[in-house]
């Protein structure tokens, strides 16, 4: 018994097993604890494996490439339609392995400890981003209910709590521990951002993605932790597809016509660049470079959301040109070609 390729649907403590030899045949079918999957691993010569890019596969995968495998991570969503009716785990690995050896798949790239740990830290940032949105809205209701009206949003807010310290008539209304609260909500917001920027600032890819206008240490930290580096994707428009940036297209009566972006890939890093080029399109356009012509023309002609979320497109592309070529964004020159 050959196994040429081995398929493992991941579980939270079984996994199933599906070996496939040289002609697609299946010759292994079993299960395994989690704990046993590498040892089970390293008594198998060197083969495709393929996992779907879930909760541990990086982990797995970093592992059975130690031990010589070609190790295949997939999305999902790709490998459905490789599954079999009658769906059950076993099916799921028979599918796996079948969608590892499909010349036109595309595989995700094994991540390293330091893509996860900075990804780690996303997703804390993530959550807190939720959580300081549900404080803000409990503390103006609880000052509301003492007669105090705050304006919407972060800032008009930080500025109120930060005129308390003055001890004003109206500080005594408000609970020292509502002011504790907001401290320590405060202190981890600050000490996250305090360590992406110290990754920034020794990661050499991060410090050329933070010359692009819109892309501050947010972003190129994010960026970093999502792809690790470009050879991911053959072309920069490649980055902005799996990020949903690109429109969708629809034919009608035989003329295309442009609809909304896909919005397939990773949200939060498109989020994150949505924000980033509506903070920097009204600089960019301001500005005679050709970056800068080319926003105030589509300014001219699009409306502010359209335009907000094709530069966030083309930040997505020249964060892609500078990760392959290893050089900072030319502001004033041509921009880069991606």
């Amino acid at each position: 018994m050959k196994v040429h390729v081995l398929g493992i649907d991941l579980g939270k403590n079984v996994c199933s097993l599906v070996g496939l030899d040289e002609t697609g045949a299946v010759v292994l079918r079993c299960r395994a604890k989690r704990e046993t999957l590498i040892h089970l691993a390293a008594k198998l010569p060197p083969c495709i494996i393929g996992m779907e890019a879930c909760c541990g596969a990086h982990h797995l995968g970093r592992l059975f490439a130690d031990q010589g495998h070609d190790v295949r991570l997939m999305s999902p969503e790709y490998v459905r339609p490789y599954v079999k009716a009658q769906k059950s785990d076993d099916r799921d690995a028979e599918g796996i392995a079948e969608a590892a050896t499909r010349p036109t798949m595309r595989f995700v790239d094994v991540k390293n400890q330091d893509q996860l740990d900075m990804q780690t830290l996303h997703r804390s940032r993530d959550r807190l981003v939720a959580e300081r949105t549900a404080l803000i809205n409990q503390v103006r209701a609880v000052l509301l209910e003492r007669g105090i009206v705050v304006p919407q949003g972060k800032r008009a807010l930080d500025q109120y709590l930060t005129s308390l310290t003055d001890e004003s008539g109206e500080a005594s209304s408000l609970s020292a521990r509502m002011l504790t609260l907001d401290a320590d909500a405060r202190a981890q917001w600050l000490e996250l951002d305090r360590r992406i920027a110290a990754f920034v600032k020794e990661n050499e890819d991060a410090r050329r993605l933070v010359t692009i206008p819109g892309v501050g240490v947010t972003i190129a930290s994010a960026l970093i932790a999502a792809i690790g580096n470009a050879e991911s994707f053959e072309h920069g428009r490649d980055l902005a597809a799996w990020l949903g940036l690109v429109p969708r297209q629809s034919t009608t009566g035989g003329k295309p016509k442009l609809l909304g972006i896909s919005k397939r890939g990773n949200k939060y890093l498109r989020k994150l660049l949505i924000h980033g080029a509506r903070a920097a399109l009204p600089h960019v356009s301001g500005r005679d470079t050709p970056l800068g012509r080319w926003a105030k023309g589509l300014l001219a002609r699009a409306p502010q959301n359209v335009a907000v979320v094709a530069l966030a497109n083309k930040l997505a592309r020249i964060a892609w040109a500078v990760l392959r070529r290893g050089k900072e964004f030319n502001v004033a020159g041509s921009p880069m070609s991606a």
